[in-house]
């Protein structure tokens, strides 16, 4: 990804028309997969349309975030702009502590408000998501969670639009 691409978001390929935003809404719902480490879901109308977020909450992924003893949650806030055919999209940074082998949520002191790049990664053992066992060799980027969100946007004839202030 380019630095302009980055700052100020990523236009649709040449040629696509773009689409209703409940195409878009339901294309970037459909990226959801039980085996991904992060979900899309709706938000609360005032907050988002839509969230992505890693699955820290979620029982089945406890174990593989405490291991890799991830200390900050990473969301993506979007709301769909129908009238610019865009989404608009903020991102989240909140601290994570862990207390029993749950996770803690709370915001960063230092709000992220914008665009973020992080990688997180390590090594842990138990299930692939094959099924099968053995070493895992796991790494969260945030790229890894707006990539997909990114790409089915702008394959709906969307911009993807990065906001740093003002109005989602």
């Amino acid at each position: 990804m380019s630095f302009f691409s980055f700052v100020f978001g990523r236009a649709p390929a040449p040629g696509w028309t773009p689409q209703s935003a409940e195409g878009v809404r339901d294309a970037l719902l459909a990226i959801n997969r039980s085996t991904a480490p992060f979900v899309v879901r709706p938000g609360a109308a005032a907050e988002a349309e839509l969230i992505a977020e890693w699955r820290i909450a979620d029982p089945g992924w406890h174990e593989i975030f405490a291991k890799a003893h991830l200390e900050q949650a990473f969301r993506v806030l979007m709301r769909l702009d129908k009238a610019a055919k865009e989404v608009r999209a903020v991102d989240q940074k909140w601290s994570v502590e862990w207390r029993d082998g749950l996770p803690s949520l709370s915001l960063a002191a230092s709000a992220v408000s914008g665009q973020k790049t992080e990688i997180d990664f390590g090594k842990a053992y138990g299930f692939t998501e094959d099924l099968d066992t053995g070493e895992i060799n796991y790494r969260f980027t945030t790229a890894e969670l707006k990539g997909p969100l990114q790409r089915a946007v702008t394959a709906q004839g969307w911009q993807w639009r990065t906001v740093a202030f003002g109005k989602l």
